[in-house]
């Protein structure tokens, strides 16, 4: 009886500790993943619900062609034992291949949290004609944590899916080819590494960051202290999708900063002039400031009108605006990010997960 009692509480285990409910998931049994987030999204279905954590021991959680896993509750908590242990992938049939369809999670929750994670999209990117469009993360949601989550794709690998979204990533590891950040809103990315990959099987082409379409939010993507690492093809930092686009990078490291293309942002991928991309304070592996004084960029839109010139490079004063209080206001996520993760560390020792 001790034992069939021990089982069920690994499968869905809702108990309240230190303030919240908690449910433990069967060491690698998707289904029983499933069913967690089906319990959390009950139990937090109002916003104002008492935070649920999801703990996800290491091991692999294969999805199969499932996409659009939907966390739709509020103040829910997926953590993992290991960002590099726990894995949860989906591989969707190229046939769907679109950034509306193939997402591993889809977040619509408000104040969710992700932990030690990795999403992976297994989409055959490199057979899929004309784009490979396989999301790992479609965040609809509003104020979402990420921390140390590794989210593993080609294309539209991230997703700030939300006009009006504020989220916040910190110490998350994003894989991709082109346009793998994208989206909207404001989206801090603190001390995340971002790594390309190969844009066509042989390494040729183009790899393109980031596709903002900041539209009703001031401050659009903001990359601090972040690190590049490059893995074979040239990349620029990005360009615009649409609206009044905003990215800035600063403090970047630059692994291989002879691969970052002369115009350092796409010259002619721009859908707007109203956009505003800028890096500041950008280093080599080694610390060196390896920051242009000057960068004007001649822009030539897509719809072939006046060509749009832009100097790329912040000044001091234009990068100290940039602060945590200034873009989100109230919200403190490095604040919240802090208490959460003592919080997990006490359970995952509880359950054994460290």
């Amino acid at each position: 009886m001790k034992r069939v009692l021990l089982t069920f509480s690994c499968l869905l285990c809702c108990l309240v500790i230190f303030g919240q409910h908690v449910i433990v998931v069967k060491k690698g049994d998707v289904e029983s993943l499933l069913q967690a987030i089906d319990e959390a999204n009950r139990l937090n279905a109002e916003k104002d619900a008492a935070r649920t954590v999801i703990l996800i021991p290491d091991g692999y959680y294969d999805l199969g062609d499932r996409t659009l896993t939907r966390i739709s509750g509020h103040q829910i908590a997926l953590v993992g034992q290991s960002m590099e242990g726990t894995v949860i992938r989906n591989k969707p049939d190229v046939k769907i291949e679109s950034i509306s369809k193939t997402a591993v999670f889809q977040n619509r929750g408000t104040n969710n949290y992700y932990q030690d994670l990795t999403l992976r999209n297994d989409l055959d990117y490199y057979s899929a004609v004309p784009d490979g469009r396989a999301v790992c993360l479609q965040d609809k949601g509003m104020r979402t944590i990420c921390n140390r989550v590794r989210m593993l794709s080609y294309q539209d690998t991230y997703y700030s899916d939300n006009e009006k979204c504020q989220h916040y990533l910190q110490d998350t590891e994003i894989h991709g080819t082109i346009d793998f950040i994208c989206g909207a809103g404001d989206v801090w990315f603190e001390r995340c590494r971002i790594v390309t990959e190969k844009r066509n099987p042989d390494g040729s082409g183009c790899n393109i960051i980031t596709a903002t379409r900041t539209s009703d939010t001031p401050w659009g993507y903001v990359f601090s202290h972040c690190t590049i690492e490059n893995r074979v093809s040239v990349f620029n930092y990005g360009r615009s999708w649409h609206t009044n686009p905003r990215c800035v990078w600063m403090y970047t490291t630059l692994l291989t900063p002879e691969k970052l293309v002369p115009t350092r942002f796409d010259a002619e991928g721009m859908k707007t002039c109203g956009n505003y991309f800028k890096e500041y304070m950008t280093r080599d592996a080694r610390g060196h400031d390896i920051t242009p004084s000057t960068n004007v960029v001649t822009f030539t839109l897509r719809d072939h009108t006046q060509p749009y010139v832009a100097e790329t490079i912040m000044t001091r004063e234009e990068a100290r605006q940039y602060t945590l209080k200034n873009v989100f206001g109230d919200w403190q996520p490095a604040k919240t990010l802090r208490k959460l993760e003592k919080t997990c560390r006490k359970l995952k020792k509880k359950y054994q997960m460290e």
